[in-house]
C-alpha cells in the first residue's frame, strides 16, 4: 500500500503548485485534469488508516455518544407557573388548554358555592369553573389587574380556574423537581407532586390529572 511519503506529488514540484516545468501542463491546462493527479487522489483515499487514528476517533465518538445518551434520557418538562394568593404553583403544559382573560362566570342556583363558581362561556363553549384557591385552602389576597384564567384538562373535559397572575412557561428537568415536604402532604396541597424553584422561590408542582379527577367526583 502506497504511503503519503511514497506518493508522486509532481504537481507540487513541476506542476501548477511548483515551477510549472511539466510538459503535460500545456495539454491538460491544470494538474487537476491530469491522470497522475487523479491516480494519486485514489491512492490517498485507499491507503491504510493509521491505528492511532482509528483509536482516537473511536474514543471521540464513544465520548460524544455517551453525552448524547445522557441528554436524551434527561427528560424536559414544560410547566406553566402562576400565583394564587401569596403562593406560586405550576402545572404541566400538557394539561393546559389555554390561558385567557377573565370572563363572566354565571352562577347556578343551589349549586354554585365558594368552590364551584359556576359556568363560563369560552367562544360559545360552556365550561365548568372552580376556585383553585378554595380547593387548595389558599388565603385570599386583594385583587389585581393581573388576574387571568387557566383552562385545564383534555378536549373531553375541561375546567376553568381563575388565578391571580400567570408568570409564563418554564422548562425543568426531572432532576429539578424535589419531593414535597411531608408536612405538605397532610393538607389539600397533597395534590402537589413536587417542588421546583423559580426566582429563589418554592413553587408547588400540581398533579393536574389528580386535581381534575377529584373535582369531577366532588362536584359532578
Amino acid at each position: 500500500m502506497v504511503t503519503i511519503e511514497e506518493m508522486n506529488d509532481c504537481w507540487n514540484r513541476i506542476g501548477a503548485e511548483g515551477d510549472r516545468s511539466c510538459d503535460e501542463l500545456k495539454q491538460v491546462t491544470h494538474c487537476h485534469n491530469c491522470p497522475v493527479f487523479s491516480q494519486s487522489g485514489r491512492l490517498l483515499l485507499e491507503r491504510e488508516v493509521p491505528s492511532d487514528y482509528i483509536q482516537e476517533w473511536t474514543s471521540t465518538i464513544a465520548e460524544r455518544g455517551s453525552v448524547l445518551s445522557v441528554r436524551s434520557t434527561e427528560e424536559m418538562l414544560s410547566l406553566i407557573l402562576f400565583r394564587l394568593g401569596k403562593e406560586q404553583f405550576a402545572i404541566s403544559v400538557r394539561s393546559l388548554q389555554e390561558v385567557i382573560r377573565p370572563t363572566r362566570i354565571h352562577t347556578l342556583p343551589h349549586r354554585s358555592n365558594r368552590l364551584f363558581l359556576g359556568l363560563t362561556s369560552i367562544r360559545g363553549e360552556i365550561l365548568l369553573c372552580a376556585s383553585l384557591r378554595e380547593f387548595l385552602n389558599i388565603e385570599a389576597t386583594a385583587t389585581s389587574d393581573r388576574e387571568q384564567m387557566l383552562i385545564v384538562g383534555t378536549t373531553q373535559r375541561k375546567w376553568v380556574f381563575p388565578v391571580d397572575e400567570v408568570y409564563g412557561i418554564r422548562r425543568y428537568t426531572l432532576r429539578d423537581i424535589q419531593d414535597p415536604p411531608v408536612v405538605l402532604l397532610k393538607t389539600n396541597a397533597a395534590y402537589t407532586q413536587g417542588i421546583i424553584t423559580w426566582k429563589d422561590q418554592k413553587v408547588n408542582y400540581l398533579n393536574a390529572d389528580l386535581l381534575i379527577d377529584t373535582l369531577d367526583r366532588r362536584l359532578l
